[in-house]
């Protein structure tokens, strides 16, 4: 069992984007969400993945992931997943020594940024870029398993 300490903040301004080393689309769905867990399906460029997360605003979550054929995520995807899907480009930037994950949604979420920061332990101090926004790892509304059904778009 892998545990994810993460912690999540909305991103403000542009300029994070010329701090930015690579990106990648993902294509996501949602096979199960209950009070329990969420079963994700992911598409990221070439490779797929089938994961598994336990439930809660907790920055430490349990996590478990596992590499599938990309034929069957796209199936799981098209087939499965009944609308509870949702895209984003992932952008990597590296800040003082970690590594953020800046999420640009789109569809019906277009509009949200968010940044995700993965820390070794829960009290890890970290340095703040200066686009970091507010911290949101408490707020349900930001967990993607709650953006499917729940889009961005729609809380205005």
């Amino acid at each position: 069992m892998a545990t994810e300490i993460e912690r999540k903040f909305l991103v403000v301004g542009e300029h994070w984007r010329d701090q930015a080393s690579r990106s990648e689309r993902y294509r996501q769905g949602y096979l199960a969400v209950n009070e329990h867990c969420g079963v994700r399906v992911r598409m990221a460029g070439k490779s797929a993945t089938l994961n598994v997360k336990s439930a809660g605003l907790d920055i430490c979550r349990q996590e478990f992931e596992y590499a599938i054929p990309p034929g069957d995520a796209r199936a799981m995807l098209d087939q499965l997943c009944g609308g509870m899907e949702l895209s984003k480009t992932r952008y990597i930037i590296r800040h003082a020594g970690h590594t953020w994950e800046v999420d640009e949604f789109d569809g019906a979420n277009a509009g949200l940024v968010l940044a995700e920061i993965e820390l070794r332990t829960a009290d890890e101090q970290f340095a703040r870029p200066d686009w970091l926004g507010e911290e949101v790892s408490g707020d349900a509304r930001y967990l993607n398993s709650n953006l499917v059904r729940n889009p961005y778009r729609q809380w205005r």
